[in-house]
């Protein structure tokens, strides 16, 4: 990503702000209705000292909408608060299985969001998908400027059902709770209610076996597990590893993208305003956040994404959709937004509010309660 240049003192990674003024100018997301996980624990789904110890509500279940095609609505609502479908990329990000074998989600959307032929992209990272694909986007819009095609506008989608009989939202990662859901993001290197400030990504690839564990390779999906299981994973790379070990890699790589994005943004963590966060649980969600950074639960997207659940690559973009769109931030507030996906990548973004769009005063947040 262009946003990444070596630090000329010590020759590690640093990140610049965006070359041009990167701007958003829509958002949208999509999610269906809410399952109680008090349900979920009667019905025997949930183990009641895990649901008591993330302390989530409920979590949004599909019924049958494809993975593809909640990012395909919320696409249509970011675009039309956009004021254009005139995009010249498309990238899809996702988490989990997305309805075909040898199959391009992001076609999907693209045909039936879009209707245009530019490149159309799948982008992977698992949770970190969607920040991942927002660096890719802000690349391609500096790029445009630079080479005088200002006027382009990048459309990010992100879409996951967690269904069954491939994972258990409610046990494949024990402490976080899975939502479904679509969410997207437009952005333009011209016009927009928000801007990009600073943004990093940080890789420990050296942490990629803790969602590998000691599997071998196979030949096909769930050729060792038929259902998702992160734990068992978890458990077999620190067998071997100190825990002490694994703990300071992976805050090292999120303070390095914290601090690199804060430096692009000229700002300083008591200078944010609102904090995007992952939609973990309560306690993962305070040990690896909140704890270790200072962070007040107030100050985040916790009373609202504890109903939803974790949305794979789309918490970051949904948790920013749901403040302006609830009139949370409004001009001159800085939003940082976090994220971590297996592999390890840490991202990190911080977003100025320019102005409050005029749908937010009056459109909801989720497009389907």
């Amino acid at each position: 990503m262009t946003e990444e240049h070596l630090d000329p003192a010590s020759g590690a990674p640093s990140a610049q702000a965006p070359g041009q003024d990167i701007r958003i100018a829509g958002c949208g997301v999509w999610l269906p209705p809410r399952a109680p996980v008090a349900q979920a624990v009667a019905a025997g789904l949930c183990d009641e000292a895990l649901a008591t110890a993330t302390a989530m509500v409920s979590v949004a279940v599909a019924q049958d909408e494809p993975a593809p095609e909640m990012a395909a609505r919320a696409a249509r609502t970011a675009l039309a608060r956009g004021g254009s479908d005139d995009v010249s990329l498309i990238l899809h990000a996702s988490f989990f299985y997305q309805g075909h074998d040898l199959w391009a989600p992001a076609s999907y959307v693209q045909r039936v969001a879009v209707g245009n032929h530019c490149p159309a992209i799948e982008v992977g990272q698992v949770s970190n998908g969607g920040m991942a694909a927002l660096g890719l986007a802000v690349d391609h819009l500096s790029a445009g400027r630079r080479a005088g095609a200002a006027g382009r506008r990048v459309l990010v989608t992100t879409g996951d059902a967690f269904r069954p009989p491939g994972f258990d939202r409610w046990r494949s990662d024990p402490g976080t709770f899975y939502g479904d859901g679509g969410t997207a993001l437009v952005l333009s290197s011209q016009e927009g209610f928000a801007r990009i400030r600073g943004l990093a990504t940080v890789s420990a690839p050296e942490l990629e076996g803790m969602h590998r564990g000691d599997d071998p390779f196979g030949s096909a999906p769930f050729s060792h597990r038929p259902v998702v299981d992160l734990e068992a994973c978890k458990k077999d790379f620190l067998a071997s590893r100190r825990v002490t070990q694994v703990i300071a890699a992976s805050a090292a790589a999120q303070d390095a993208a914290l601090g690199q994005a804060l430096a692009a943004a000229g700002a300083e963590l008591a200078d944010i305003d609102r904090f995007v966060l992952p939609h973990m649980g309560r306690k993962r969600l305070r040990a690896g956040f909140l704890n270790r950074l200072g962070i007040g639960e107030d100050r985040t997207t916790w009373e609202w994404s504890r109903g939803v659940g974790h949305l794979g690559a789309g918490d970051q973009i949904a948790g920013f959709d749901h403040l302006v769109g609830s009139g949370s931030v409004g001009p001159g507030d800085l939003v940082l937004w976090m994220s971590v996906g297996a592999g390890f990548t840490y991202s990190c973004a911080v977003v100025e509010m320019l102005e409050r769009p005029g749908w937010a005063a009056t459109a909801g947040t989720a497009g389907a309660a």
